[in-house]
């Protein structure tokens, strides 16, 4: 049997979900570039086309969902869109927060990709649960409510948490000098076209945990 080049989290008849590794891009990434995107790793597991229902920035692991056909794609795409679906995200963020919280702030995409805090943004919404507070981070739970851009990125950076390893969000770059984004999409709750509601759950890869284990041991300042 050959090994499958993707870590399969849940399959069935027109739905699949994957394993993306941080530094793996979802789509074809600039023109020219050689990198292998995680659709055509999974349209070689399939033998078919294979269509993208949502993203994770190059950055971020976690689970990432495709359907097998066009008429899946519609159904999970709408879903996303009236915001249908549960997502589920684990941080480490700079610094220590003392409470679990709601962020609110109307977000706006800017021409140099980066996405800010604008009262002419869009709506946008994350709320977030203390996991566990360390030396100098804080790990979260994190639960975003809309799906913009850099949504989870840009909301933390805005009230002064950075997640840690970001080379976008944050006066130092990476955040905490850490080799990987502290941001996993550990859970993905959505509904099969039979109703069937499916749950995906996915636990932070080993090059995330290290990092957190280092962090609890580290002397804050």
């Amino acid at each position: 049997m050959i090994p499958t080049p993707v870590t399969v989290l849940y399959e069935d008849i027109e739905t699949l979900a994957v394993e993306k590794r941080s530094g793996v891009v979802v789509i074809p990434a600039r023109r020219g570039e050689t990198e292998v995107p995680l659709v055509r790793q999974v349209e070689e597991y399939v033998g078919k086309k294979i269509y993208v229902v949502h993203r994770l920035d190059r950055e971020t692991s976690g689970i990432v969902l495709f359907a097998k056909n066009p008429v899946a794609h519609r159904h999970l795409c709408l879903q996303f869109q009236q915001r249908k679906v549960g997502k589920i995200y684990a941080a480490v963020v700079q610094g220590v927060l003392a409470e679990d919280g709601t962020i609110s702030s109307p977000l706006r995409e800017f021409g140099s990709g980066r996405v800010g805090v604008d009262e002419n943004g869009k709506p946008s919404q994350t709320r977030y649960r203390i996991l566990e507070s360390l030396p100098s981070a804080t790990w979260l739970e994190v639960i975003p409510a809309t799906g913009r851009r850099h949504q989870i990125r840009a909301h933390l950076y805005s009230i002064g948490h950075a997640v840690l390893g970001d080379n976008i969000y944050g006066l130092q770059r990476p955040v905490g000098g850490v080799p990987r984004l502290m941001l996993h999409a550990g859970g993905l709750k959505f509904q099969t076209r039979g109703s069937t509601e499916v749950m995906v759950r996915s636990d932070p890869p080993e090059d995330f945990m290290r990092i957190l284990e280092i962090l609890r041991t580290k002397v804050s300042g």
